[in-house]
């Protein structure tokens, strides 16, 4: 089951767009993308007295923000990002100025041993990536190749990092292992935040006060061809078999993902070379989530205040809730190498394959799990044309890229995203904000 929801071509706001020759529409800047970073650059450009366009391929904004709203559940259903890891003073700053609420998520973490629920976590894991040096740089599976921990504390850790960061731990750097937990660290990453409206809301407040002082917001509007020189960026957009929409500008913020920039479905002409290297040096995770809505939280009979579930052997492995908010939901969620086992490729795979997880975790017959299911909503992230993955996260070797790839190209060209963030907290909103923002100080410069 798929929520991606479908829509046609529309222009939205008060357009200061100017027409020239050839039907060619002119900007200060154009903004590929309309997730957070995209809207937060915009809407810093467009408060700054510049003319800006936002071209967005989905039918929405928000990109990997994706909330929705579902049956028997008043909190609403996050597919994409969900959670604020800490607290990043720019994006509790925009909760608030949006005039929205978050909720700190708390309660009781279980695990399954010898197939018994019992109090547990991963404390395990946090003590061995406490003790993770940075330099020599090398990848988290060599590293602990040549650590002596027990196998369950090395199984754990590796869980763990894959799961976390969406990551393949033959891949993942360690330097900037220590890099991202240092940054968390510093903002109180182990405290985790719920935006109560959804995060979407976020998107949506952005994109609302882009285009009302002004802006002009393309949604369906797939970026195809980035044509430019220094001082000049021509852009086509639009859906295949119509006819493009041409845009104009000095200046060109790109937003895309990094799986999108890897794939190279646009065209750059020419090839900024440097920026595109440091892409390709990077990785893009794997992560496939599923939210169950139940007609009740079933599990506080037993289990009350609930919050992390893990369960060895089972498939999704990790599960959550949104305690203490009431909402009758488990999340699953598998990150790394297991987001591709064949056994999940498909929707009603996950789904088979979640209640026979839970229902081994409960110590009940699958049909009383799917009696009790009153709907479930699950989105692929990394078959989704407009995102190829989940987030990104740093191969060992790779750490300075995302430096590299944070610098303007000829002050013509500028890349945003939670990939290019260089301060640890890359494959976060909070660091794709930071992004955009970084990106519209660089075009005002």
């Amino acid at each position: 089951m798929s929520d991606e929801p479908s829509g046609s071509d529309s222009g939205a706001g008060v357009s200061r767009e100017l027409a020239v020759a050839g039907g060619t529409l002119e900007f200060d800047c154009i903004v590929v993308g309309a997730g957070i970073a995209g809207l937060a650059a915009a809407r810093a450009l467009i408060n700054a007295g510049k003319r800006v366009a936002v071209l967005e391929a989905r039918p929405r904004t928000g990109g990997r923000l994706h909330s929705i709203r579902a049956e028997g559940c008043d909190l609403p259903i996050e597919l994409g990002a969900e959670f604020i890891h800490g607290k990043p003073p720019e994006l509790l700053d925009l909760v608030s100025e949006a005039g929205k609420s978050c909720f700190e998520l708390d309660g009781r973490a279980l695990r399954t041993e010898n197939g018994r629920l019992q109090d547990g976590d991963f404390g395990e894991a946090f003590s061995v990536l406490r003790g993770l040096p940075e330099e020599p740089d090398q990848s988290f599976k060599h590293w602990m190749q040549g650590q002596h921990y027990p196998s369950a504390t090395a199984a754990a850790a590796t869980s763990y990092v894959e799961g976390f960061n969406a990551a393949d731990a033959a891949i993942i750097g360690i330097r900037g292992l220590v890099v991202q937990q240092r940054a968390e660290d510093a903002i109180d990453g182990n405290r985790v935040f719920r935006v109560e409206q959804g995060y979407s809301s976020l998107a949506e407040y952005l994109a609302q006060q882009f285009t009302a002082a002004g802006g002009t917001l393309y949604l369906s509007s797939p970026v195809r061809r980035i044509e430019w020189s220094r001082g000049s960026v021509r852009v086509e957009s639009g859906t295949r078999g119509q006819l493009p929409r041409k845009s104009h500008a000095p200046r060109c913020i790109v937003t895309l993902p990094l799986g999108v920039l890897q794939r190279g479905d646009v065209l750059f002409d020419p090839v900024p070379r440097r920026s595109l290297d440091a892409a390709a040096q990077l990785a893009m995770g794997s992560a496939v989530r599923i939210v169950m809505v139940f007609r009740e939280r079933f599990w506080n009979a037993d289990y009350a205040n609930l919050r992390f579930l893990f369960l060895e052997g089972a498939m999704p492995s990790v599960w959550w809730t949104s305690a203490p908010n009431a909402s009758p939901t488990l999340t699953g969620w598998v990150g790394g190498p297991r987001a591709h086992d064949p056994a999940i490729a498909t929707s009603g795979g996950l789904l088979r394959k979640g209640i026979d997880g839970l229902a081994r975790a409960f110590r009940v017959a699958p049909e009383a799990i799917v009696k009790r299911l009153l709907t479930w909503h699950t989105h692929n992230w990394q078959t989704d044309t407009y995102s190829q993955g989940a987030y990104s996260y740093v191969p060992k070797g790779a750490f300075d890229a995302m430096r590299s790839l944070a610098e303007p190209v000829e002050d013509t060209l500028f890349f945003a995203g939670e990939h290019t963030d260089f301060t640890g907290h890359w494959g976060t909103v909070h660091g794709a904000l930071h992004s955009g923002l970084r990106a519209a100080g660089q075009v005002k410069s």
